[in-house]
């Protein structure tokens, strides 16, 4: 019998632990809430988040919606790019999720809940990749005031064959 597959689950976990270590100081945004959660927690503070940052992707790129569609294929794209990095498993992961960006395109919350049809997996894990990908994504994208986009999302995202157009 091999060890080369328990060696793989250790190096995996592992990760996974050493990923909840590090990122457990960086869990929280300067407002109070959790930078990750799921639809369903905190929601009178959602709701004060949705009101606050109404502004949508969609209008902060001034009505197009190839440009907002293409920033937001990317963005997903780049959290499957992570999630190989760290061999942290997305596939068959599908979820509602509601994006919300500081001014400068930083990521502030990333509010998601898993679909039906999504595969079953320990949602703590996933919380923390995004966690994760929250302290280091940004989007080339700048408004007046936060923003959001509601959407959904889902992995794997064959964005290979996604390719945006050239302005």
């Amino acid at each position: 019998m091999s060890v080369t597959p328990f060696i793989s689950i250790i190096k995996n976990k592992l990760s996974i632990a050493l990923m909840l270590c590090f990122l457990s100081g960086y869990a929280m945004a300067q407002d109070g809430l959790p930078k990750v959660f799921m639809i369903g927690e905190y929601e009178q503070e959602y709701e004060k988040l949705v009101t606050r940052c109404n502004s949508m992707l969609l209008n902060v790129c001034d009505d197009n919606m190839e440009t907002a569609y293409a920033k937001w294929k990317i963005m997903v794209k780049d959290m499957e790019t992570m999630s190989d990095d760290l061999e942290f498993d997305l596939k068959g992961v599908k979820v509602w999720v509601n994006v919300f960006w500081n001014e400068d395109g930083s990521i502030a919350h990333i509010v998601y809940y898993p679909k039906p049809n999504s595969r079953n997996m320990d949602f703590d894990d996933l919380s923390a990749f995004f966690v994760n990908f929250v302290n280091e994504y940004k989007l080339d994208q700048v408004n007046t005031k936060c923003f959001s986009h509601y959407g959904s999302a889902s992995w794997p995202t064959f964005s290979k064959l996604y390719k945006p157009q050239e302005n």
